[in-house]
């Protein structure tokens, strides 16, 4: 097969936003538009509604959150009759889990942003963005909920432009807003869709087209106010030249505007086919080296993400790994570049939130999940073994500065194997940093995490699928510091401090007090106290 010619037909991309603007929903109505589900779930489930297909954990069901990042894979045809594979990762909004978005944005050529048209830009989008910025990440932006009273576009746009300094160019536009909105303009082809609301949004809305002028002479008394004010509107726009530019689009520079409404499905299939046209295809990955590798390439991967027990029956582990060059088969025997180890593929699945189907072939841009790899860690590399393969390790995956820390225990001192299972795989998927220290193992466990509700799901997992019930306590660590043997033997002398080792073999010092490390850092120098990377680093 054409390496190349199959990875122009891949589209691997992100959805991001804040909580509760309606990401889970428009991956939902994704999935419907491209056939890969026939009715869409809804998020905020009432009783007898189905749970989002991409929150497949129990846990996400029950809050109606996504805490997860999920990997989907569809077919999507464009007209014309072109397949595209789309490669969707679903992020988790909540803040708390900021970190395992940071590793999903890693594994994307394109983000959708997603923005509640009332709300505008909320604090986690803008964080979000920071790293889609530090990756050179194309971003293509979504004004979600436009059925509802929301603000002013003109003035969202402003925002846009002003908080994260992408200069917005918009490409369909509202007719009016809230219980007056009755349809969008498209500014590239100039017509015009009426808005037409669907039962629960359950199934594909009405696209009814007319040229603008037709719909605007046809406008009634009601309605040709908004039309008024959307033709000042886009006249506007195009005075100041807010046009679609690509080469600004891919450069970072601007960010193609779309607006619809996801829960009704209305401006959906737009933004859909602006993600086949705009986004771009897999290219060359650049190594640790600095060095670009080739599409045509011998295979080679990383992994991303690492799952247990997506399939309760299977109680397996899933290492989800993006491919960057060559053509993978199912069989074929890899190399694991941090161990040296060769491992086979022979379980090789493409992804659908808990489904899953065996994959034969995969090309960049796919993400394939590699079941019950063995010895596989996240930012690992992978690549073909043997004389046909050709050796490759690309830059790892950062850790993040924890913020909040605890103490792990298990409620039933008979199920302390479960628990020291649990610990060790819930370490290497990254739901929590699990320090340990080196003459206790884990009874003395510290969990690290970005946020509180990391916790929550450390201990529900814990016992739904390990069978050990978790108590978690509080820790009173305020700071930690990454730092070496020399450094720790003095440390371990002073008051107030921890030293533990992280999952990686890193050691880490655990402060009880930011001032007592602020005032070490001063008085003795010498000491190794790097700070863990932060969220905005470039990764």
């Amino acid at each position: 097969m054409d390496v190349t010619a199959e990875s122009l037909q891949r589209r691997t991309f992100a959805i991001i936003s804040h909580p509760d603007a309606g990401k889970t929903t428009l991956t939902e109505k994704f999935l419907l538009y491209s056939g890969a589900v026939q009715v869409a779930g809804a998020v905020h489930a009432r009783e007898g509604r189905r749970s989002a297909r991409s929150d497949w954990m129990e846990l996400e069901q029950q809050r109606g959150i996504s805490i997860s990042s999920t990997v989907l894979q569809f077919p999507y045809v464009v007209h014309g009759g072109v397949e595209y594979t789309m490669n969707l990762l679903d992020t988790p909004g909540h803040r708390d889990f900021s970190e395992d978005t940071y590793r999903v944005l890693s594994a994307v050529d394109a983000v959708v942003m997603v923005l509640d048209a009332a709300k505008g830009i909320e604090a986690q989008t803008l964080k979000l963005f920071q790293v889609c910025r530090s990756r050179n990440l194309p971003v293509i932006t979504f004004l979600n909920k436009y059925d509802r009273p929301g603000r002013d576009p003109l003035e969202l746009l402003d925002e846009i432009e002003q908080q994260i300094t992408l200069r917005p160019t918009p490409v369909t536009w509202p007719v009016g807003s809230g219980d007056e909105f009755s349809g969008l303009i498209n500014r590239r082809t100039q017509r015009y869709t009426a808005y037409t609301r669907t039962a629960r949004g359950a199934s594909e809305a009405l696209e009814v087209e007319s040229d603008i002028q037709s719909a605007f002479a046809a406008a009634d008394t009601g309605t040709r106010r908004v039309w008024k004010t959307a033709m000042d509107e886009i006249g506007l726009l195009d005075a100041v030249g807010a046009d679609l530019d690509l080469p600004s689009f891919l450069a970072g520079e601007s960010t193609p505007l779309f607006i619809g409404s996801a829960l009704t499905n209305f401006g959906v299939r737009k933004l859909l086919d602006a993600v086949v046209e705009f986004a771009p295809p897999p290219s060359a990955r650049v190594d640790r080296d600095g060095a670009p590798r080739a599409l045509e390439s011998p295979f080679s991967a990383f992994v991303f993400k690492v799952q247990a027990n997506m399939d309760p029956s299977h109680r397996d582990r899933i290492a989800f790994a993006r491919i960057c060059s060559g053509h993978f088969e199912r069989g074929m025997s890899v190399t694991n570049a941090r161990t040296g180890r060769d491992m086979t593929t022979k379980y090789a699945t493409t992804a659908f939130g808990p489904d899953r189907e065996t994959v034969d072939d995969a090309y960049p841009g796919d993400v394939v999940g590699l079941v019950n790899a063995t010895g596989v860690l996240l930012g690992d590399t992978l690549y073909e073994a043997g004389a046909a393969g050709s050796a490759v390790s690309y830059p790892p995956i950062p850790r993040f500065a924890p913020e909040v820390f605890a103490r792990a225990r298990p409620l039933d001192n008979a199920k302390f194997k479960q628990f020291r299972k649990g610990l060790e795989q819930l370490d290497e998927e990254g739901v929590v940093q699990v320090l340990r220290d080196p003459d206790m193992g884990d009874v003395e466990n510290v969990l690290a995490a970005v946020g509180q509700l990391q916790f929550e799901v450390f201990a529900y997992r814990l016992g739904s699928e390990f069978g050990a019930p978790t108590e978690i306590v509080s820790a009173p660590y305020q700071a930690i510091r990454l730092t070496d043997k020399q450094s720790a033997d003095r440390l371990r002398q002073i008051g107030g401090i921890r030293i533990l080792t992280r999952g990686d073999g890193e050691l880490v010092a655990l402060f009880e007090n930011r001032y007592r490390l602020q005032r070490l850092m001063s008085d003795e120098p010498e000491l190794t106290l790097e700070p863990i990377i932060a969220d905005a680093t470039v990764l």
